[in-house]
């Protein structure tokens, strides 16, 4: 069976839903495909900067997550060896694009609020793409049951095992030889802390914890784990525990939120990132096909900007995309085979360009400044210690701020 659509989305995690939306703000519908059999909601919670908060309001979703999540008053960095704090920021500061503005969202409702906006039928779950062919002007996308979609535009937001990725000649990420285990733990009353990022430094491992609002606490452990170590992962129960034995000389207060976290609220997995020059050689964009999100720009989570930069992504790819084609629209149909429609695949393959170009060096930007920041936070021995707690601890988390100083503007289109 063979189906025709306008903009086909392979994923529905944040980059595919949010452009899914910033298509249809425009007016212009999309079909986005999803392999699981609902919205996919592993990894609990995101940090979520002043970039991704202009992404969210562009797409009109802001106002009713920050109802939802505590603003954050600023960074606190300790060291888990010694116990003492190394570095405080605060988040009550104007950067070149206005004030700055943080929370840690809670991704289920970040994902229910992408999709609740959207029309009935946009998204089609359990539907795995296996393959992707050429038909003409158009792009065959096939899934495991049978069914053959004939798609006019085809965005690949697979995440970092991308089809969509591969078939544009990106390779598998690679490997950092890190790992991070992500957590929540909901309080049936008031969890008692204070609106910060506090993060904790020391021994080759970066520990946190972040409060979503007032009963939900987020959390995070990442380290190289040994080969003894990575066994452990089939094993949550020996994991946390081996977990709440590493974490150092951190508060008691955080060490419970760990402790209290149940064994299906916590998940480990692999840190994987695209080698930086990957993306200023590769192709981001080719004919009437692209990526955004992690099958584009898989990162380290040392700057926490994963999900942000997917989120700006959405806007700058929906803003382009509309551009094409709503021009084409304007345009009297004749035959969509022929000239009109070579005329409208010229205007898609230019809109995709202009998305590519935007996004290059902001991606790789990115990558690399998460890999040099990870280098350091996780970076162990004396000498290491001395150096990220005396000296780089306050540059480090300046470059938080830094890097999410940044708009991607609106969706409104010339």
């Amino acid at each position: 069976m063979e189906i025709v659509e306008d903009v086909v989305i392979v994923g529905a995690g944040i980059s595919g839903l949010a452009t899914s939306l910033g298509l249809h703000r425009l007016g212009i519908r999309s079909l986005v495909l999803e392999s699981s059999d609902s919205l996919r909601t592993t990894g609990f919670a995101l940090t979520t900067w002043t970039n991704a908060w202009k992404a969210l309001d562009a797409l009109g979703i802001g106002d009713s997550l920050r109802q939802q999540h505590v603003t954050l008053d600023g960074n606190v960095t300790s060291s888990r060896i010694t116990g003492l704090q190394t570095s405080q920021m605060s988040f009550d500061a104007k950067g070149k694009h206005g004030d700055h503005e943080v929370r840690c969202v809670k991704r289920n409702l970040l994902l229910e609020a992408l999709a609740n906006d959207l029309p009935n039928g946009t998204i089609r779950f359990s539907s795995k793409v296996v393959s992707i062919d050429e038909s003409g002007l158009f792009k065959l996308v096939h899934l495991a049951d049978g069914t053959v979609l004939k798609a006019k535009v085809l965005v690949g937001c697979d995440g970092v095992n991308s089809v969509v990725a591969k078939w544009l000649g990106f390779k598998q990420p690679a490997f950092t030889g890190r790992s991070a285990i992500r957590g929540c733990v909901n309080f049936k009353g008031c969890h008692g802390f204070d609106p910060l990022f506090m993060q904790y430094f020391g021994n080759g491992i970066r520990s946190g914890a972040i409060p979503c609002d007032d009963k939900n606490v987020y959390w995070f452990i990442t380290w190289s784990p040994s080969s003894q170590e990575k066994e452990l992962e089939e094993n949550p129960g020996q994991l946390k525990q081996y977990m709440l034995s590493k974490l150092g000389k951190i508060p008691d207060k955080v060490k419970a939120v760990v402790e209290n976290t149940e064994l299906d609220a916590f998940v480990s997995s692999p840190l994987r990132y695209r080698h930086p020059w990957e993306i200023l050689w590769g192709n981001i964009s080719k004919g009437n096909v692209c990526v955004a999100g992690d099958a584009l720009h898989p990162m380290t989570p040392d700057i926490g900007q994963g999900g942000c930069a997917a989120l700006e992504d959405s806007v700058v790819l929906a803003r382009c995309l509309g551009e094409a084609l709503l021009k084409s629209s304007r345009h009297e149909t004749k035959d969509k085979a022929g000239e009109e429609g070579r005329e409208e695949h010229e205007r898609i393959e230019t809109g995709l360009k202009n998305y590519a170009t935007e996004r290059r060096w902001r991606s790789f930007d990115l990558i690399s400044t998460a890999l040099v920041v990870g280098f350091f936070q996780e970076g162990n021995g004396k000498i290491m210690n001395f150096l990220r707690d005396k000296c780089l601890a306050p540059i480090l988390a300046g470059l938080l701020l830094k890097k999410s100083d940044f708009d991607c503007g609106k969706l409104s289109i010339s």
